[in-house]
């Protein structure tokens, strides 16, 4: 059985080449109409097509199938990320899902924050900060609460309150940034231009970010999967 993913990613693959469904159809030796079937998740193909699609559109089986972030089938491993300013990880304090969700997360960041200059606005770039400087904070109070021997006097918010309010506060700074980014005025500030966004592809950013970019599509797999939108590979 084709997973759901399969008909998203044919559909993404295809018009990321600009072709239409009748284009790509004759290309793939298959009819319009059973194209448009795959596309949709009507019907299921079999593997002779599945093989058919990736060497059409220079891109693995397990791609296609969305098993991987990676157009070349390569998956990735704690080793294959880059370790970060500070140098080779110590493997013997942590465990390894420690050090590997770190890596990704600091070599993601690494990519966002890129992106973020190029934007070249500071009230978005303040905004999204903020949103993920109050993500830190509640992780950082939850693992701090676990001890109940831990003193309470390194915090202004109560036990009690600060969740709901850090909650509230990255809410705000994530609607702020959103109606930035969508060229809003915000408290006085100017949101972006029109054309002021960076263009981003997946091509892209493996070209312009070649150490991190690998690190950030397996962060966005791995959240759609938690979202339910994706399938686990």
């Amino acid at each position: 059985m084709i997973n759901q993913s399969f008909s998203r990613i044919l559909t993404l693959l295809r018009k990321e080449q600009g072709l239409s469904q009748k284009m790509a159809a004759q290309q793939l030796g298959v009819s319009q109409a059973l194209l448009s079937h795959y596309e949709k998740g009507i019907r299921e193909c079999g593997l002779d097509f599945v093989v058919r699609a990736a060497d059409f559109y220079h891109v693995s089986c397990d791609y296609l199938l969305g098993r991987t972030p990676e157009r070349n089938g390569a998956t990735i491993s704690v080793d294959d990320l880059p370790d970060g300013p500070e140098g080779k990880e110590n493997r013997g304090v942590g465990s390894l899902v420690a050090v590997l969700n770190k890596k990704l997360l600091t070599n993601s960041l690494h990519v966002l924050f890129a992106l973020l200059q190029q934007c070249r606005n500071k009230a978005l770039i303040n905004e999204i900060s903020a949103s993920l400087d109050l993500s830190i904070y509640k992780a950082f109070r939850q693992l701090y609460a676990a001890n109940p021997k831990n003193a309470q006097n390194l915090f202004a918010a109560s036990p009690r309150l600060y969740a709901g309010l850090a909650d509230s506060a990255r809410s705000a700074a994530e609607a702020k940034a959103a109606a930035l980014a969508a060229g809003e005025e915000v408290d006085g500030e100017k949101g972006m231009g029109k054309d002021d966004g960076p263009a981003i592809t997946q091509e892209s950013l493996t070209k312009d970010y070649p150490l991190f970019a690998s690190s950030l599509m397996n962060l966005i797999q791995s959240s759609e999967v938690r979202m339910g939108v994706r399938q686990k590979r």
